[in-house]
């Protein structure tokens, strides 16, 4: 029966998913593993948040909202008189808006290396995908890209990169939207650990999208809650095209919450500001500039997958960047962890 399974799925593999910490204690004996490839906050969710969470607990008997309320009030009261979507992770928000807007056999454009779900995600909506390489030092080339995109439906750029690090500058996002003609999505995901403000461009293009999510400076990885902004237009086809009950309650309470804990997210980013350039002055092997909660490392002679194993053996899990199409094989990713864990990547990566 394996004869019916779709051969955009045969052709390409899957999402590569880093080591499991647990495996590794397991396989090597060791106590205490550095959590580094996943870019997750190394700190419990928010009291408040967790409190939320119990709290919505009594009640998931019942279906949740399916204007998911509690956390659009939120989203307001935090950001202004915007308009949002919500999805299970931004992954759920990325799937829904392909599958309002792309018809099989059109356009996605993506700019690459980046993060591999975007492909995914277009292919099973069967949509041709189209990959804009980026520049050598990862910087979007521009006129490339409003040259390869003109015909896509979408265009997806991640600003700041998964797994560069490196953020787009607002001027260059602008010029981008006024020279395509289809719908721009900018994965923030990691836009709190930059300087950039992307959100007066939703103000003045009709076309952008800005996806964010609570896995990173808001400790809430594991409960998969997504958002973003979203013209007013796109709304109502949005919600039509959405699975029902996507957000489940006791995600979207903690969520709400969780935006209110100013001094929870700013401790995380001031911690990955700090490491970010302890990391880049420490290290021995050349650090690319970053501005997210994890930085990229030239490995080279070393190839990926033999770092990352050397590292293991260690107690340090870290992300090979072998499985991102277009990045040469030699290429690590570091997350910013707890003060220990970088001490002990530090350590353990100019040792060998």
């Amino acid at each position: 029966m394996e004869r019916l399974v779709r051969s955009c799925y045969k052709k390409k593999s899957g999402y590569v998913f880093a080591k499991k910490a647990e495996d590794i204690a397991r396989e090597y004996g060791i106590g205490r593993i550095a959590r580094l490839a996943s870019n997750e906050n190394p700190e419990p969710p928010s009291p408040a948040a967790r409190e939320a969470a119990e709290q919505a607990l009594l009640t998931v008997n019942r279906y949740p909202d399916e204007r998911v309320n509690i956390l659009m009030y939120a989203l307001r009261e935090h950001y202004g008189d915007y308009h949002f979507v919500t999805g299970v992770g931004m992954d759920g928000v990325i799937e829904t808006i392909i599958r309002t807007l792309v018809e099989p056999g059109e356009k996605v454009a993506v700019s690459t290396p980046t993060f591999s779900f975007y492909t995914l995600a277009a292919m099973g909506q069967g949509a041709e995908v189209v990959t804009i390489p980026r520049e050598a030092d990862f910087s979007v080339d521009t006129k490339t890209l409003i040259r390869m995109a003109q015909e896509a439906k979408i265009t997806i750029l991640c600003s700041p990169n998964n797994p560069t690090g490196n953020a787009t500058p607002p001027g260059t996002v602008a010029e981008i939207l006024e020279g395509i003609e289809g719908v721009l999505f900018l994965d923030n995901a990691y836009v709190e650990f930059s300087d950039y403000d992307y959100i007066p461009l939703m103000k003045k293009h009709e076309n952008l999208i800005l996806g964010r999510t609570f896995s990173k400076v808001y400790s809430l990885a594991g409960l998969r809650i997504g958002y973003a902004f979203v013209p007013r237009w796109l709304v109502p086809w949005y919600q039509r095209a959405s699975t029902p009950f996507t957000v489940n309650s006791v995600s979207a309470a903690a969520a709400a919450v969780a935006l209110r804990d100013k001094d929870h997210a700013q401790r995380y980013i001031a911690q990955v500001k700090r490491w970010r350039e302890r990391i880049a002055a420490e290290v021995k092997f050349p650090v690319l500039p970053s501005d997210a909660n994890f930085v990229m490392i030239d490995v080279a002679p070393c190839r990926s997958d033999e770092m990352v194993e050397n590292l293991v053996r260690k107690g340090v899990v870290v992300r090979s960047c072998r499985s991102f199409a277009g990045l040469e094989d030699h290429y690590i990713r570091v997350s910013i962890g707890e003060d220990w864990e970088n001490e002990r990547f530090i350590k353990e990566i100019n040792a060998l």
